[in-house]
């Protein structure tokens, strides 16, 4: 193993976004200027959480949730990149990861107003049209075919680990690990020579612990469970991850699947895609896409793993790795 060069300085840098913080841990020579690469890397984030929010009322976003079915509206290109690749994993994934599910994660409280009993029925009596097939994109353009709302929290965290990403290889960072909450991705190497140890984290609500760790190198990963972001209806916990056949949250569903992939919105959006179909279906169509995923899943001995593709081997329920 190579020494660390000692012309490289540590760099660790942060900020808010999307209700969480962003990092950025680089190494970098001298003459680096942290401060300019800090305020462009804050820049960034405030772009997508102004594209993408469904918090702030006047996101773009949100403008497009307030057009009316029928009515072409200009979108931003970076608000346009997310929704396009939404569509093209939602078409994919069968409507697993449909950012059409707005009004249902909005009446069950996942929003930013409470959960309300009339409009969870509505969110579980409509008759549904997949996000793909009811946005429509013509250029620069996009319209609803019918009244739809959008919400890209399966992706939006995702799309912004590759700002951070593009933002310092903009700076000649070549070396890097960005991230937003378990949404991570890893430029190049260490400055020793050894790819970067990413966490796992073991589905536990009561504390973080890590499960498992992987070793990185350009590559991207993301991770969806029912174990951070959740409600209690009548003692039973629901996760905050919506079920586009019922309009209501998931029931049964693995506790996590990580997915690795180049950049991370596609492993955002299809760790999502994957819980929502559950280590069975999910399994099948991770394989036969060649995506690699990490499934857990609860049982009476505890967590179990299923793991697919090049980095997790092809493995069938094999016992889970340690309990924390």
């Amino acid at each position: 193993m190579s020494k660390i060069s000692t012309d490289l300085a540590r760099y660790a840098l942060n900020g808010p976004t999307m209700g969480t913080r962003w990092s950025a841990l680089v190494y970098a020579p001298s003459g680096f200027d942290a401060g300019a690469v800090q305020a462009d890397l804050q820049a960034a984030m405030d772009e997508v959480d102004a594209q993408m929010s469904t918090w702030k009322p006047d996101s773009e976003l949100m403008r497009l949730n307030e057009t009316p079915a029928g009515e072409w509206m200009s979108v931003p290109a970076r608000l346009l990149d997310v929704l396009r690749l939404g569509l093209a994993i939602g078409r994919a994934s069968d409507g697993a990861f449909d950012i059409g599910m707005g009004d249902a994660v909005a009446a069950w409280g996942f929003g930013a107003a409470e959960a309300s009993p009339d409009r969870i029925r509505s969110a579980m009596e409509a008759r549904r049209v997949p996000a793909h097939d009811a946005l429509e994109i013509d250029g620069t353009r996009v319209r609803k075919r019918v009244p739809i709302t959008l919400d890209l929290n399966g992706i939006a965290k995702g799309y912004g680990v590759d700002r951070l990403a593009g933002i310092l290889g903009g700076a000649g960072i070549r070396d890097g690990l960005v991230g937003i909450d378990g949404e991570m991705r890893a430029m190049g190497l260490r400055p020793d020579g050894e790819a970067w140890t990413v966490a796992v984290e073991q589905p536990d609500p009561e504390r973080r612990a890590p499960h498992s760790l992987l070793s990185l190198k350009d590559c991207a990963v993301a991770t969806s469970g029912d174990y951070r972001h959740w409600i209690d209806v009548q003692g039973r916990r629901l996760s905050h991850t919506m079920d586009p056949a019922r309009g209501a949250p998931l029931v049964q569903s693995p506790a996590s699947v990580t997915v690795l992939a180049p950049t991370c919105a596609e492993a955002d959006a299809w760790a999502t895609a994957l819980i929502v179909l559950g280590a069975g279906d999910g399994g099948k169509l991770a394989r036969r896409l060649g995506i690699d995923a990490l499934f857990l899943l609860r049982s009476a001995c505890g967590i179990r793993s299923c793991g697919i593709g090049r980095l997790f081997g092809d493995a069938t329920m094999a016992v889970g790795a340690r309990g924390g």
